[in-house]
């Protein structure tokens, strides 16, 4: 079986090569940023690739961003996410593409060498390795819309096919000023107060797009 491994930290890039390698399988290659990570996919394409989420050289979603263009250039290519971090976005990207195996595992949840080994050869046989915490957080992150109106969910329907308040208002066939209290109501629901930083109106639609 042959792997390419995706991990920045030097200790533990070796570690995964050695726990590897004493199991029979080939490490063809392993990087250490993101921008290394597309080409060595491409080039080997290996049984499986075992990948960081973060990654240098902006240590946020490098590795999954990778992995999902190298799946698209190699359809079914096995993908096992080995990470410190859940990434919702693309890991919801990754983890809905039927093709081939995925797996998601959490670093300091494993428990033991055994248990990582058998998620790699469950992911190159085209199964699925999933740590239930990884599940937990991408569905509980699916829940605040659920606390919406009807009414509220058309109007960030709306909001996000980039309408304005008054498009939405002659759109829904109610008042601007019923707008604005949607808006707001699902700005609370959210969990987005006022920021100097983050464009709510922007989060609420990546929250309805995530969705």
């Amino acid at each position: 079986m042959r792997v390419v491994i995706a991990e920045d930290l030097a200790l533990l890039r070796d570690g995964l090569i050695r726990i590897l390698e004493a199991f029979d399988c080939e490490v063809a290659e392993a990087v250490d940023t993101g921008p290394a990570l597309l080409p060595a996919l491409l080039r080997h394409r290996p049984d499986v690739a075992v990948v960081d989420v973060r990654l240098p050289p902006t240590f946020t979603d490098e590795g999954l961003q990778a992995a999902i263009a190298a799946r698209a250039e190699i359809p079914g290519l096995p993908v096992l996410v080995l990470s410190q971090h859940v990434e919702p976005l693309y890991a919801r990207e990754l983890l809905t593409d039927a093709r081939g195996g995925v797996g998601y595992l959490l670093k300091d949840r494993v428990a033991n060498v055994s248990q990582f080994i058998d998620a790699v050869r469950r992911v190159a046989g085209g199964g699925t390795a999933m740590d239930p915490e990884v599940v937990s957080q991408l569905l509980a992150r699916r829940e605040p819309l659920a606390a919406l109106t009807v009414r509220e969910k058309e109007v960030l329907g709306q909001m996000a096919e980039g309408r304005s308040n008054a498009a939405i208002a002659a759109k829904l066939f109610v008042t601007e000023k019923a707008v604005s209290k949607h808006i707001n109501n699902i700005f609370t629901k959210l969990a987005m107060p006022p920021s100097d930083d983050d464009n709510r109106r922007v989060l609420a639609v990546l929250a309805f797009l995530d969705a």
